[in-house]
């Protein structure tokens, strides 16, 4: 509407005026520093726990840049290794993973020891995405000075280890962490990778979990140092007696552990500390035994040669993929194959012949 002077009536008001950034360079993604390994050794070996979450991320990074630098590190922290115990603890999903390690972590550091938690949580296989929520539950030890939790997605790698877990119990040690606990995804014949990088084996289970699971226990129950099952208490406790009586039964069925230790069943309740003092001095037993007969060093040898043979899979497999020729070579195969034109065999020995004479030409030109 205007008047008869041609002004109109209505005024616009000026709006409020943007305050400035606070932080002038908050839009400016930065990418991390990278230090020396030395400069990462030396906050390792003063505990540093800021420091050692920095130097997992680099060993367990996939970047180009990040490999050498992470070997060192792993390789300057090999001799202040190795003066620890290392549980690896597992059970279905529902059986209390968590909960056990937030209570029975208590335990171990009223014990005077130096606890180090690796959490594996399962990634997606479509997303390759990772839940990692295993920090949020464990509520008290995360904030216990004395604990350092870790976790990690599993990427997709058989039996739900991450591929840098053993690397980053190295650095643990070598900060001070006397027990190592690393929690794995589930149970299933894929947990022998967890077996190759611990010392003991703690599988919990629960009572009444049904014949279903039977297939599933006695692969992971060969490989068993100790079985203990959970939530025992309340009403539940009867259950859990009778399931425990079972498995004493069936544990003479399976095969002897090279060790000769007899595997030993537990009750316990994370809930209401039932069992977890007897079980940590069952475990100390454990040791004792172990160490005694020789067979914990044997076993520590053994996992090196373990792991020296498995990094050099990963690293084939990691340079196979990594050719840029191959990834269209697989794909021509790959549809042959659908099409019924090749088997699946032969588009195999084509590829990886296709492979060879990749790297023999690339070695031409260097």
């Amino acid at each position: 509407m205007k008047n008869k002077n041609n002004k109109s009536f209505l005024k616009v008001n000026e709006g409020v005026s943007q305050p400035p950034n606070i932080n002038p360079y908050l839009s400016i993604k930065k990418r991390k520093k990278i230090y020396s390994e030395d400069y990462y050794l030396k906050g390792i070996l003063e505990k540093d726990i800021t420091i050692l979450s920095q130097a997992i991320t680099i060993v367990e990074s996939t970047l180009p840049e990040h490999r050498h630098i992470a070997r060192n590190i792993i390789q300057k922290s090999l001799p202040y290794s190795g003066n620890s115990i290392r549980i690896g603890i597992t059970g279905i999903p529902g059986v209390g993973k968590s909960t056990f390690i937030e209570h029975f972590g208590q335990l171990i550091i009223k014990n005077n020891h130096k606890l180090a938690v690796l959490a594996v949580d399962p990634s997606s296989e479509k997303s390759k995405g990772s839940i990692l929520g295993d920090k949020t539950r464990m509520e008290s030890l995360s904030t216990n000075p004395s604990v350092f939790i870790r976790p990690s997605p599993s990427g997709g790698t058989l039996g739900g280890v991450a591929r840098r877990t053993r690397e980053a119990m190295i650095l643990c040690e070598a900060a001070g962490f006397d027990v190592i606990l690393i929690e794995t995804v589930g149970v299933g014949q894929s947990e022998t990778m967890v077996y190759n990088m611990v010392d003991m084996f703690l599988l919990l289970m629960l009572a009444g979990a049904g014949d279903e699971l039977q297939g599933i226990k006695r692969g992971i129950m060969e490989m068993a140092d100790i079985i203990t099952i959970t939530k025992a208490d309340g009403s539940n406790l009867q259950r859990c007696e009778i399931a425990a009586n079972e498995i004493r039964n069936a544990i003479h069925y399976l095969p002897k552990q090279e060790s000769g230790w007899t595997p030993q069943v537990t009750l316990c309740s994370a809930i209401t500390g039932f069992g977890l003092h007897e079980l940590w001095e069952l475990i100390n037993k454990y040791f004792t035994f172990v160490k005694n007969n020789k067979y914990f060093e044997t076993r520590r040898t053994q996992q090196l040669k373990h792991w020296m043979y498995e990094t050099i899979w990963d690293l084939l497999k990691e340079n196979f993929y990594s050719q840029p020729e191959i990834n269209k070579i697989i794909q021509e195969n790959e549809k042959k194959v659908l099409n019924n034109l090749l088997s699946p065999v032969t588009a195999a020995e084509i590829i990886i012949d296709s492979y060879y004479k990749i790297l023999k030409n690339n070695d031409k030109y260097h």
